[in-house]
């Protein structure tokens, strides 16, 4: 016996699939409809005529579940957008994450726009989360700060941020004054 068994492919299957995959990620409606599709695809390794059908159980699911409110691009690039700037990443990263999902660009502007009208959206905040993440400039050690400086630069600006604004906060004397530029409260 060569290969694996594939399960015949069916909408309760495919509800199944769905309904497992959204418990435990949010998605945008072209992310589920690539996850559901691979299933597809595997189903019609052997039988050409089971993608066309897969195709159209797969786009009524979809449709389905953004009728019932299940999915929700401007929600999803809204949230996703937010966590993505509270872990450090810049601008640029949050717009390429957000496509890479398939949120439309609409959705994404938006939850751009969202994050500058929440406060969440400083790029001085994501910057300054980064260098802490990683622990660069002030949060190393004093004597290493000088030999690390190019790394750390390098690592600020390929995250997406201008290497002005990397310059600038990697230049910074001590943790307090990174979290004073950024608007927060020094850690303790």
């Amino acid at each position: 016996m060569t290969g694996h068994r594939v399960t015949p492919l069916t909408m309760a299957g495919l509800e199944k699939a769905a309904a497992f995959y959204l418990e435990r990620y949010a998605s945008s409606r072209e992310n589920l409809r690539r996850v559901l599709m691979r299933r597809v695809a595997r189903a019609a390794r052997d039988d050409d005529t089971v993608a066309g059908e897969g195709r159209a159980l797969v786009e009524a699911l979809v449709a389905r579940y953004v009728a019932a409110g299940l999915l929700d691009d401007r929600r999803y690039a809204e949230a996703r957008a937010a966590g993505l700037a509270r872990g450090g990443a810049s601008r640029f990263q949050i717009r390429g994450k957000l496509m890479q999902k398939g949120v439309p660009r609409e959705d994404i502007d938006r939850a751009i726009e969202t994050l500058d009208e929440r406060g969440e959206g400083s790029e001085i905040k994501a910057a300054a989360a980064l260098i802490r993440r990683k622990r660069l400039g002030p949060y190393r050690k004093t004597g290493e700060r000088a030999e690390h400086r190019q790394k750390d630069l390098a690592a600020v600006a390929r995250a997406g941020f201008s290497l002005d604004l990397a310059r600038r906060l990697l230049r910074v004397p001590d943790i307090a004054s990174l979290e004073k530029m950024a608007g927060e409260e020094p850690e303790d």
